[in-house]
């Protein structure tokens, strides 16, 4: 009986550390996450769609009609083809305050066609595909912002759930004419989410960024029979290369400089009158980002000097870096703890193991472990996002959910592999709850909201926002020369 007793106690005090272990949460976070429990499988019924359509920049019609569809299916009053942009949607549900965005990207990334396989086997060669995630990305935002609309027609929330679909992030940046059109400027704080090789609240900032093309315009010749009489654009550009990589070597270690070469001749035989390539230079500040990027127009000017040739620059687009939000970042934090780490299954780690041995990394699995919130670099790593922009307008919250293995290359086939399967089915699941539940605390919380606000508003300061778009449309049918 003495034994007995003790086995009692030694189960409730294991019960109690458990309990300890996995706080409670209110009713309207237990009803999202059953709610998208029970949507699982049309939620991956969703991306997988999207993955297949594998729709680049401005391009995304058949994906952009399918989460439209889908908000509309659920209730959202849907407005489509918003700020000139034909594949930019905005769904909305509720009324008045507060008003919580959410925003979803669908676009994918050209050259990158690829089965849900881990050996690099292409679905269409030479065709588009997901290697960013966005099929996964837009789903779990639609997924969450119909969670909380479920809540709202309920009423157990009481605003708008607004839910944005943003086309072309990886090329042209179409936030910033949905910013320009004042899509964003009645929200009270904005939902973002991508995916990645490991599941933490991102408090991390990003690279400003500034697109531009260069052409140079000169005369043609016969290369051999009278060279004399041509003024080579295909020298400009050489020229111009070899300006930048020079440079290279006085600029600070934040920054990075890109360029593509379009168009640097047809024939050997022909002196070529027309070049053409695709700049783009980066930094941790925009501030830091012009002063680059007005020396590097200065030397194409330059490589047209030397060349004898015409030259122009048109502005393709920019983004600003991130604005971190560490209040929303915290809250966030919370909830991904509770939630705990994604589990995979035997299977699912023999393919994560097979993506790494398939690209030269060590071959350890998967796994998605929850990490204290991390402390705000001044000078990050990393890419660049249009989300920046939104993240001057509107104070934006953001995450990171693992969906694919770690050190996976990003931008590359083997993201695209793991957005079409389980691994990353159950990352776009965990990232809907993790943003539904942050969004109840939004909605519940009005000192949260405040003090979210009051952050993007120390952060940003005396700062006035300014896009670095061009004016005249979004080039929704490509560049134009």
């Amino acid at each position: 009986m003495k034994k007995l007793i003790l086995l009692s106690c030694a189960l409730l005090i294991s019960s109690d550390l458990v309990a300890q272990k996995k706080p409670k949460i209110g009713k309207n976070k237990q009803a999202v996450i059953s709610n998208l429990d029970n949507r699982y499988s049309e939620l991956t019924e969703l991306s997988d769609k999207i993955w297949s359509f594998e729709e680049t920049a401005f391009q995304e019609t058949k994906s952009a009609k399918a989460l439209a569809d889908y908000a509309e299916s659920q209730g959202f009053k849907v407005t489509r083809g918003v700020a000139e942009i034909p594949t930019a949607f905005v769904a909305e549900y509720g009324s008045g305050a507060p008003i919580i965005g959410i925003m979803g990207e669908f676009d994918a990334l050209p050259g990158l066609s690829q089965k849900s396989k881990p050996i690099k086997d292409p679905v269409n060669e030479g065709g588009a595909g997901h290697g960013c995630g966005h099929n996964l990305f837009g789903t779990a935002s639609i997924g969450a912002a119909v969670a909380i609309k479920d809540l709202i027609a309920d009423g157990k929330l009481e605003g708008t759930i607004r839910f944005y679909g943003t086309p072309a992030e990886e090329r042209f940046f179409g936030k910033l004419w949905m910013i320009r059109a004042g899509l964003f400027d009645d929200v009270d704080v904005m939902m973002d989410w991508h995916p990645s090789d490991e599941t933490k609240a991102s408090v991390q900032s990003s690279l400003a960024l500034v697109d531009f093309m260069v052409e140079f315009s000169g005369q043609a010749a016969h290369a051999s029979g009278d060279p004399w009489n041509g003024r080579s654009a295909s020298d400009a550009l050489e020229l111009y290369t070899t300006g930048i990589n020079y440079y290279r070597e006085h600029i600070k270690p934040t920054v990075r400089i890109h360029y593509h070469i379009q168009d640097a001749g047809k024939v050997v035989n022909v002196v070529p009158d027309y070049s053409r390539i695709w700049t783009r230079v980066r930094d941790t500040r925009r501030a830091g980002m012009e002063t680059v990027w007005k020396q590097v127009e200065r030397i194409a000017e330059g490589a047209a000097i030397m060349a004898n040739v015409d030259y122009k620059i048109n502005l393709i687009s920019g983004v600003h870096e991130i604005l971190v939000n560490r209040t929303g970042g915290a809250k966030m934090q919370k909830n991904l703890e509770y939630l705990g780490d994604i589990e995979y299954t035997a299977e699912e780690q023999e393919f994560a193991r097979g993506i790494q041995k398939a690209t030269g990394k060590p071959e350890i699995g998967i796994e998605s472990k929850i990490t204290p919130l991390e402390e705000t670099l001044e000078h990050p790593g990393g890419g660049s996002t249009d989300v920046g922009d939104v993240s001057f307008v509107v104070p934006t919250i953001r995450l990171g959910v693992t969906t694919a293995p770690k050190d996976t290359p990003w931008h590359s086939w083997t993201v695209v592999a793991c957005s079409g399967m389980s691994i990353g089915h159950k990352g776009m699941h965990y990232a809907s709850k993790a943003l539904a539940m942050t969004m109840v605390d939004l909605f519940e919380d009005d000192k949260l909201r405040d003090e979210v606000k009051a952050e993007f508003k120390e952060r940003k300061g005396d700062y006035i926002y300014k896009g670095i778009v061009p004016d005249g449309p979004p080039p929704i049918n490509g560049l134009n020369k």
